[in-house]
């Protein structure tokens, strides 16, 4: 990575280490340190081929260690405890970084250039020996907190390669265009520096629109039952037809098993329950007991309710 310091500007230990872990990168990329945008002094402004970052680098001034959050004023903290830096208080530290991210867009957008794909970060450097990590969950959106040091730079590395998912639109000439909106041409290195760090001489062209073409959707064959399968297929093919003649037999042992009942005559059946009228006259001389058979297809006479002889 190229690394390009102001001239006359004055480095703390946290922004000398920072910048020998920029320089021991093999990553493609121009740190431009100690550079003031518009009304901004801001500690550094990186340059990838994917985007642009703005960089507050704040170190420690005694040894503190443990988990960073921001508290509602404002203020950090570190395992509940004040951060203690070694230039000014981490109030406001938040709004810096935010106000350097918009000067870097409005010096793009007045060169006409594309201010898209423009973050910010803190670089918090420690010293070495301490364990310390940032609460993520606690930060502001669109602003990484990352902890880096000569001993331990991966983290700020892995940030630098991969903080912006755009395309890699930024060229040699127009990373040579950005330092000049920013004010810095005497900063920017030369072409052929650029294009041995790795930046593309021109775009990529577009990638042409994929070509839609209507596959047929292959058939798969048939699947074969195999052996265990047809075996299991008789199995229960057999159980069911022995079921259902079991059901047959019994049922057909219940009905030879029933005895028929004889039907009944319609003389038994018919019966009337109406009395008879009574007589207004003399009573008729009672009929005898003794009644002759019934020859062959005449009906029985009828028998009324409390008739004597009947």
């Amino acid at each position: 990575m190229l690394v390009r310091i102001r001239p006359g500007a004055e480095l703390t230990g946290a922004e000398r280490e920072f910048v020998e872990c920029l320089r021991a990168y093999p990553s493609t990329g121009l740190a431009l340190i100690d550079c003031r945008v518009g009304d901004r002094r801001l500690g550094a402004v990186i340059v990838t081929p994917r985007g642009i970052t703005v960089v507050e680098v704040k170190g420690f001034r005694r040894r503190q260690s443990g988990l960073l959050g921001l508290g509602r004023s404002g203020a950090w903290t570190i395992s509940d405890s004040p951060l203690d830096l070694d230039t000014e208080p981490s109030s406001g530290l938040t709004d810096r970084v935010e106000h350097g991210v918009h000067a870097v867009r409005v010096a793009l957008e007045r060169a006409l250039q594309d201010s898209r794909h423009v973050c910010g970060a803190v670089v918090l450097v420690p010293y070495r020996g301490v364990v310390v990590r940032p609460a993520r969950t606690a930060l502001r959106p669109g602003l990484d907190v990352l902890i880096a040091n000569t001993v331990d730079a991966h983290e700020l590395r892995v940030y630098l390669e991969n903080f912006s998912a755009g395309p890699r639109d930024w060229t040699v000439e127009r990373v040579r265009n950005a330092c000049t909106a920013f004010g810095l041409a005497d900063l920017a290195p030369s072409r052929a520096e650029l294009g041995a760090d790795g930046f593309a001489p021109n775009r990529p062209a577009p990638a042409p629109p994929p070509v839609r073409r209507f596959v047929e959707p292959v058939k798969a064959p048939p699947v074969e039952p195999s052996a265990r399968g047809k075996l299991a297929g008789l199995v229960v093919f057999a159980v069911a037809l022995l079921g259902v003649l079991i059901v047959f037999v019994v049922v057909v042992l219940a009905l030879l098993r029933e005895s028929p009942t004889p039907s009944r005559t319609v003389s038994e059946t018919t019966q009337s329950t109406t009395r008879a009228p009574a007589q207004t006259g003399p009573r008729a001389p009672a009929q005898s007991t003794t009644h002759a058979p019934a020859q062959a297809g005449q009906q029985p006479p009828q028998c009324w309710p409390f008739q004597d002889g009947c």
